[in-house]
């Protein structure tokens, strides 16, 4: 599929659901066939809710010799685009500027840990960056599950040394963000699925919302835990 150029695009980092490979501190209370399932659970259900907007969508995918078996699993009627990098904060680096020097204007990136985020949350997102400089969404455990720049307002300071998969990781990048000056726009706080107790949150949340017929809640079901 060729790629757009759309002025607003979303990107979604996304693994390949392998066993053993994915959710790992998951896997310690489902196991890793579980774990593994209920993650291309949460894809497809980011997938479903997002790739046919109005704006351009892409997926980057980790790791870059997995672009066979990803369009396998997902089909060809996406953007895929390999990670690149030796740690996260490059390989996000590496998507902003692949994507910006592609002709978009307005980018927005987020996490696949996050099955249940609403469009509400990436309309959001996308006015924000009308009149800011940059977006943010901050994670429940500190990190973030959202970032967005415009091509004229990026920043890559905040993808430099910083101690990802910690609960200092937001705070830290708003900390550049007002060392450098950037205009930043903070959207609400959201729970990425990593353990068994976000898991219970998620239930909890999902009552009385359409997510309740998501891939994902059908197989927490359909495993008992729902």
């Amino acid at each position: 599929m060729s790629v757009k150029t759309e002025e607003r695009c979303l990107v979604m980092f996304v693994r390949f659901p392998e066993q053993g490979q994915v959710k790992s501190r998951l896997a310690k209370d489902l196991g890793a066939e579980a774990a593994k399932n209920l993650y291309r659970c949460f894809v497809e259900d980011l997938l479903e809710r997002f790739s046919g907007e109005g704006y351009s969508f892409r997926l980057a995918f980790h790791p870059a010799g997995k672009e066979r078996k990803m369009r396998e699993m997902l089909g060809d009627g996406l953007s895929y685009i390999p990670q690149a990098g030796d740690d996260l904060g490059e390989r996000m680096k590496l998507a902003f500027l692949r994507c910006f020097s592609e002709g978009v204007r307005s980018l927005v990136l987020i996490g696949s840990d996050i099955p249940d985020l609403p469009a509400r949350i990436i309309d959001k997102a996308f006015r924000a960056l009308d009149e800011n400089d940059a977006v943010i969404g901050p994670a429940a455990d500190g990190g973030y599950y959202l970032l967005g720049f415009r091509q004229d307002t990026f920043c890559g300071d905040v993808f430099k040394g910083l101690p990802w998969g910690t609960d200092t990781v937001f705070r830290k990048t708003m900390q550049i963000f007002h060392r450098v000056g950037t205009l930043v726009h903070v959207l609400p706080v959201w729970r990425d699925i990593d353990k068994y107790e976000d898991i219970k949150a998620l239930i909890k949340n999902s009552e009385d919302t359409g997510f309740t017929n998501s891939k994902t809640m059908l197989y927490l079901k359909a495993i008992g835990l729902a």
